[in-house]
């Protein structure tokens, strides 16, 4: 199925991508975001915040955007 990936890290990029019928927000993560850790990020599905097992679905617009700034100090 096709669903639209926005992946605002760093310089940012989206595209229209294909997964499995059936694939989690967390599975999808784990694919695009290798060794990133999901807690470090803000993850929306059609513009809402959802469960990592909520099941995605053909047509949906998944957002990852990093919660975390390069080079910011507390």
């Amino acid at each position: 199925m096709k669903i639209l990936l926005i992946n605002n890290d760093g310089a940012g990029w989206a595209d229209f991508i294909e997964v499995p019928a059936g694939t989690s927000v967390a599975q999808l993560f784990a694919k695009q975001m290798p060794g990133a850790q999901p807690q470090d990020y803000l993850i929306r599905v059609n513009r809402l915040p959802v469960a990592p097992d909520q099941a995605l679905e053909e047509n949906d617009r998944i957002s990852i955007t990093s919660v975390k700034i390069q080079g910011a100090s507390r």
